[in-house]
């Protein structure tokens, strides 16, 4: 959770629809029992603190590494740093610009995983988006489609967008690739409205229109 955004100043603490941003994926981690730590690496501990957020029994914060302050450094760089001083049996990685991620979405996720890694059919987990349109290159030529003969998108063969909403590993995957996806990675798709993902104005934006229509759900609902 960094101090300063490129594209949206300050977005990690910005109020979004009535709470700062990064309280939207703490609280769903929370709300999941089968997560023993929440940890945030951070280099905005006393911001954290200006908005009432300090360490508990279910949340650390750690102090990110001058070498690893920076917009390009890479995240895996300090997921190795984490789990070189955070010892976990799994490791569940999500980003505070992920605040419409539930905590349903991850508990599936987590238990599909579990699931997949008993059965030896998965060493790792990432959330993707289901795409099934028409793709062109620069050039104006269709990657996955046949112009003359245009079916239906839906009868398409579907292409999976890694969303970077959620990725769940091991200390020994992350090893073996020195990433968050192993070597033999499961995907888990989200629904669209569920997978926004903050890196522009225009993010921002759907992300207050998405919190607005799911509070008006959830005022039906209760009703």
């Amino acid at each position: 959770m960094k101090a300063n955004s490129q594209r949206v100043k300050g977005k990690n603490f910005r109020p979004l629809h009535g709470k700062p941003l990064f309280r939207w994926i703490l609280d769903s981690l929370l709300a999941i029992d089968e997560i023993d730590c929440v940890v945030i690496n951070t280099d905005a501990r006393h911001i954290l603190e200006e908005n009432g957020l300090v360490e508990s029994d279910r949340v650390k914060i750690r102090d990110r590494k001058a070498e690893l302050i920076g917009d390009t450094v890479s995240m895996n760089l300090i997921l190795a740093d984490d789990i070189a001083n955070v010892p976990a049996d799994t490791y569940l990685m999500t980003h505070t610009t992920n605040p419409m991620l539930r905590a349903k979405t991850i508990g599936d996720a987590l238990g599909e995983y579990q699931a997949a890694v008993a059965a030896g059919t998965a060493d790792s987990l990432f959330t993707v988006n289901k795409i099934q349109t028409r793709f062109y290159r620069a050039d104006s030529s269709p990657v996955n489609h046949d112009p003359d003969n245009l079916i239906q998108t839906q009868d398409l063969e579907p292409w999976y967008e890694e969303n970077s909403n959620l990725y769940i590993f091991t200390a020994e995957s992350f090893a073996k690739t020195k990433a968050r996806i192993g070597k033999q990675p499961m995907l888990y798709e989200m629904d669209k409205m569920e997978a926004v993902d903050i890196d522009t104005p225009e993010d921002w934006a759907l992300a207050e229109a998405v919190a607005a229509i799911l509070s008006r759900a959830d005022k039906k609902v209760t009703a």
